[in-house]
């Protein structure tokens, strides 16, 4: 999808930047996202207190890029592309929350397999975020796929879930550039590129 599709879809001027609320992750397969979406579906009917990510949404991030130009996020996406970043294997791991005191506000899960090289690809990313302009992340890289978030602002008591499935592993052969369009029922996830890892 181009600039001018966007503006219109926007409501813009094509001539004008049009900014997008944009992140770069790693999708899951079919396989692995129909697995999660069964255990989403057992986690949600123990624990309705957190939002649960719809199957269709799961991703691993490697960086939030916040609202900015499109054209500053495909440009960031041309040099990763010229980069030639390598593919390496993943294997999802444990659940797990980002807490405040006892509450948890996130409940991800992480990953048995390829945690060292996703930190790789993500420092590569962040070089060319800085390069472009870009805030610098404050908080070192973890890479999980986030499951839910608490209802609550300050976060929720989390029972004990089910245990997430140890399913195959599968080969990251790809970087997405995301848009997420904001909604009633949610995020909506909608890839701009697709960056081919070797």
């Amino acid at each position: 999808m181009g600039p001018d599709q966007l503006a219109e879809e926007d409501g813009g001027d094509p001539a004008s930047p049009v900014r997008v609320r944009a992140f770069f992750g790693l999708p899951l397969p079919e396989a692995q996202r129909d697995e999660l979406g069964r255990y989403l579906d057992a986690c949600a009917q123990r624990a309705p207190q957190f939002r649960w990510t719809p199957a269709a949404n799961l991703h691993l991030t490697i960086r939030f890029l916040g609202h900015l130009d499109v054209a500053v996020a495909e440009a960031i996406a041309d040099r990763l592309s010229d980069a030639d970043l390598p593919g390496f294997e993943l294997a999802l791991g444990h659940a797990g929350a980002f807490k405040r005191g006892r509450l948890a506000r996130v409940v991800w899960l992480g990953l048995r397999t390829g945690d060292k090289e996703a930190g790789g690809l993500a420092a590569a990313v962040e070089a060319e975020c800085q390069r472009a302009g870009l805030e610098g992340e404050a908080r070192a890289f973890h890479p999980h796929l986030t499951l839910a978030r608490a209802r609550a602002r300050d976060g929720a008591a989390l029972p004990e879930l089910p245990d997430a499935p140890r399913g195959d592993g599968w080969r990251a052969g790809e970087l997405i550039l995301y848009r997420s369009r904001l909604g009633r029922g949610g995020s909506v996830y909608e890839a701009l590129r697709s960056i081919s890892l070797r």
